[in-house]
C-alpha cells in the first residue's frame, strides 16, 4: 500500500503506485478539474507524475502561486506552438517565466510586426481551445540532440548538447509542437485561457552581444479575466504614470545619446533634486551623523585590498594617468573606512555616524538602462556607521524608525521588511551570525516591524535588512537597506581603541534610505502621476493675470511669495485666461493664483488648486497660510 498524506494531515492508501490526477480525482471531480499540478515533497510536479511510495502531496489550482507560475511557462510554450505554426521557418530558442508573466525568444527572417502579434495570440487562443493533452517524454541527452537537429531546432540542439552526456532530458508534446523543457505543465491546453502578448524586443542569444540578435515575445497570464483585465489596466495607468514620459512633459531632465545612462537634469527637475537632497541633509544633521566627501577617483590598489576588483572588475569605469590605474567609485564605503583611520578612534566616539551624497558610476550593460530608475552614474544617500556589535541592534531600532518617518514624508506609508541570513559561502563564525542575525531582527521588532526571513540570501560577510515601498499601483521598490559587515573593516585595518585599552576591530554597518536619488526621484514622479506634493514641486504657485493692467500686481504678489522662501513663476502672456489656467493645470502646479481687476482692487487673489478645485478669492496672506499649512504637512 502507498500511503498519501494530504496538506490538513489526512491520509488516504492506494494498492499500488497512484498519479497525482487519480489522488485528485480520489478527494473529488472538483479538484480533479482545478488539478494544475502537484507538489511532491515540496517539489512542483505534472498531474501526470506517478507516486510510487508513501509521500507528501498538494494538488495545485490556479489559486496557488505555484499554479500561477505553472500557467505562465505553460503559456510561453503556447506561445511558441503558436508562433511555429503561422511561421514554420522560425526557431524556437527559451522561454521562461518571469515577474507578470512570460517571454520567449526566437529566430526568424523578420522582425515580427503589431499585426503578428495579433495573429499569434488568435492563434494561441485557437490552440488553447481544442484542449490538447500535453505529454511529457524523457530521452537520452544525444537521441534528444540528433531529434531537435532532425527538426531544423538548431538552437535547442545547442542548449542540450551543453548538457552534460550521462543525463536525460525531458520534452513536452502539445498537439504538433513538441518543446524542450523541465517542466511542470498543465495538464492540457485548455487550462490557458486568459493571455496577451504585450510587445517585441531584441535579445542576444544566450545574453552574448557577439550571438545573433532575436525576437524576444513579452506575454502576461493569469488564473483570471478579472485579474487580467486589473493588470492591463495597472499597465494602463502605470504608462501614464511613466517618469520618462512626465520627466519630458514636465520638463524635468533628459537623457541624452551623447551620455548614455547619465542623466541631464533642467531647472525645474534640478529644484525636485535639491528638495529631495536638502531634506536629506537635514535627516543626516538631526540624527548624528556627520557628511563627508571622498574623490571620485580612488587608486585600483585601493579596490584591489576591498575585493571589488576580482567580484566587480567589469562594471568598474577605469582609467590612467602617469602609469597608475584608477577606477570611478562604484561605491562610497572604502573611502568611508579611509576616512575613519584617520586619527586614532576610542570606544568613546562609537557609533561614528558618517553620510555621504556620493557619486557613484556603475557600468550597466546598455540593454538594462531605464530612464532615471536605471542609470550608469548616480548619488546615494549613502551612510555608515562604525559602532561596537552590542550597538547593532540599537542603532537599527534608531534607523528604521527614521527610514519608516522619511518614507511617509515621501508619501509612502506602506513598507515590507526583510531580513536576509546567512548564504552558504561565508566568513565568520556562526556564533558571529548568530549574533548578526539576532540584532537585525530584535532591531525590527524593537521598532514595531513585522517581517519575513529570506534565507541565505546575506552577503558572504553578514546579514542584511531590506526595506521595500509599496507603491499607489501595488508594485514594490527596494530602496532601504542596513547591512552588517565586518570584513571591509579588516580588509582596510580599521580599528578603535576600547574600554580595556586593547585595540578592536568596529562593525561597519552600511545604510541607505531612499538609495539612489535618481531612481527615488523617479519612483516618486511615477507614484504621484507627476503631481508631486507642494514641499517638493519644482513651481509651487503660477500667478496669472486676466489682462494686462493687472501685469505690474501680478508681478508685486509673485515678489511677495518669492520673498516667503516660495518657488512662484507669472504668465502675463496676452492669452485667455482659461487657456493660461489649463496649461498650468496641465503643469501641475499646486496653485495657481488668479488676479483680475475686482482682486487688484481688492488686493486679493483667486485661488484654485490642483485637481482643479476653486478655493475661492482671499487674501494674500490667508493663501500663505494655507500653502504654509500644506508644506508643513508634506501632504
Amino acid at each position: 500500500m502507498i500511503q498519501i498524506t494530504l496538506p490538513d494531515g489526512s491520509q488516504r492508501e492506494f494498492p499500488g503506485p497512484v498519479t497525482v490526477a487519480e489522488v485528485a480525482a480520489s478527494i473529488g471531480a472538483g479538484l480533479a478539474k482545478a488539478a494544475l499540478a502537484g507538489k511532491v515533497d515540496g517539489q512542483v510536479v505534472d498531474t501526470s507524475y506517478t507516486l510510487n511510495e508513501n509521500a507528501r502531496l498538494a494538488i495545485i489550482t490556479a489559486k496557488d502561486a505555484d499554479g500561477l507560475e505553472v500557467i505562465r511557462h505553460s503559456t510561453a510554450h503556447l506561445l511558441a506552438y503558436a508562433v511555429k505554426d503561422l511561421f514554420p521557418e522560425a526557431q524556437v530558442t527559451i522561454g521562461p517565466v518571469i515577474e507578470n508573466g512570460f517571454y520567449y525568444d526566437f529566430s526568424y527572417s523578420r522582425p515580427f510586426t503589431p499585426e503578428d502579434l495579433t495573429a499569434i495570440e488568435k492563434r494561441m487562443s485557437e490552440l488553447a481551445a481544442k484542449d490538447e493533452p500535453v505529454v511529457r517524454r524523457v530521452l537520452p541527452r544525444d537521441e534528444a540532440v540528433s531529434y531537435f537537429k532532425g527538426i531544423g531546432e538548431h538552437y535547442k540542439a545547442e542548449i542540450i548538447a551543453s548538457i552534460p552526456a550521462d543525463q536525460a532530458v525531458s520534452l513536452y508534446r502539445e498537439g504538433a509542437f513538441e518543446d524542450l523543457c523541465r517542466g511542470p505543465h498543465v495538464p492540457s491546453t485548455g487550462k490557458l485561457k486568459y493571455f496577451k502578448l504585450m510587445k517585441v524586443a531584441g535579445a542576444y542569444w544566450r545574453g552574448d552581444h557577439r550571438n545573433e540578435m532575436l525576437q524576444r515575445v513579452y506575454g502576461t497570464a493569469w488564473a483570471s479575466k478579472d485579474e487580467l483585465q486589473q493588470y492591463l489596466t495597472q499597465l494602463e495607468e502605470a504608462e501614464k504614470r511613466d517618469h520618462r514620459k512626465l520627466g519630458k512633459e514636465l520638463d524635468l531632465f533628459h537623457i541624452d545619446e551623447h551620455a548614455p545612462g547619465l542623466v541631464f537634469w533642467h531647472p525645474k527637475g534640478w529644484t525636485v533634486w535639491q528638495g529631495v537632497e536638502q531634506y536629506m541633509r537635514r535627516v543626516y544633521q538631526d540624527n548624528g551623523y556627520q557628511e563627508v566627501k571622498g574623490p571620485q577617483i580612488i587608486d585600483k590598489s585601493l579596490w584591489e585590498k576591498t575585493g571589488h576588483w576580482d567580484k566587480y572588475r567589469e562594471n568598474m569605469f577605469t582609467t590612467e594617468s602617469e602609469k597608475r590605474d584608477y577606477a570611478l567609485k562604484p561605491m562610497n564605503c572604502p573611502g568611508h573606512i579611509l576616512i575613519f583611520n584617520q586619527g586614532v578612534k576610542s570606544y568613546r566616539d562609537l557609533p561614528l555616524r558618517f553620510g555621504e551624497f556620493g557619486q557613484c558610476h556603475r557600468n550597466e550593460p546598455s540593454g538594462g538602462l531605464h530612464g532615471i530608475m536605471r542609470v550608469r552614474g548616480f548619488v546615494q544617500d549613502d551612510g555608515h556607521i562604525f559602532c561596537t556589535e552590542d550597538q547593532i541592534q540599537s542603532e537599527v531600532v534608531a534607523f528604521t524608525t527614521l527610514l519608516k518617518k522619511v518614507y511617509k514624508d515621501f508619501g509612502f506609508n506602506h513598507i515590507i521588511y526583510k531580513l536576509s541570513t546567512r548564504p552558504e559561502k561565508r566568513i565568520g563564525t556562526e556564533e558571529s551570525w548568530d549574533r548578526a542575525e539576532n540584532a537585525l531582527a530584535e532591531g525590527l521588532r524593537a521598532a514595531g516591524c513585522e517581517f519575513e526571513y529570506l534565507p541565505g540570501e546575506g552577503a558572504f560577510y553578514g546579514p542584511k535588512i531590506e526595506y521595500t515601498l509599496k507603491d499607489a499601483l501595488g508594485r514594490q521598490w527596494q530602496c532601504g537597506t542596513i547591512q552588517v559587515d565586518p570584513n571591509l573593516p579588516e580588509r582596510l585595518d580599521a580599528e578603535y581603541v576600547g574600554e580595556d585599552g586593547a585595540r578592536h576591530r568596529p562593525i561597519m554597518l552600511h545604510r541607505a534610505i531612499v538609495g539612489s536619488l535618481e531612481r527615488f526621484i523617479g519612483i516618486l514622479i511615477e507614484e504621484h502621476g507627476g503631481a508631486l506634493p507642494t514641499w517638493l514641486a519644482p513651481v509651487q504657485v503660477s500667478v496669472l493675470n486676466i489682462t494686462d493692467s493687472q501685469a505690474e500686481y501680478c508681478g508685486e504678489i509673485a515678489k511677495t511669495l518669492r520673498n516667503q522662501g516660495l518657488r512662484v513663476e507669472t504668465d502675463l502672456r496676452n492669452e485667455k485666461i482659461t487657456y493660461k489656467i489649463r496649461e498650468h493645470s496641465m503643469q501641475k502646479v499646486p496653485f495657481i493664483l488668479v488676479a483680475g481687476d475686482k482682486e487688484k482692487e481688492a488686493g486679493t487673489v483667486a485661488v484654485r488648486a490642483r485637481g482643479n478645485k476653486d478655493l475661492g478669492v482671499m487674501s494674500l496672506q490667508a493663501f500663505f497660510e494655507l500653502i504654509a499649512a500644506d508644506i508643513a504637512r508634506k501632504a
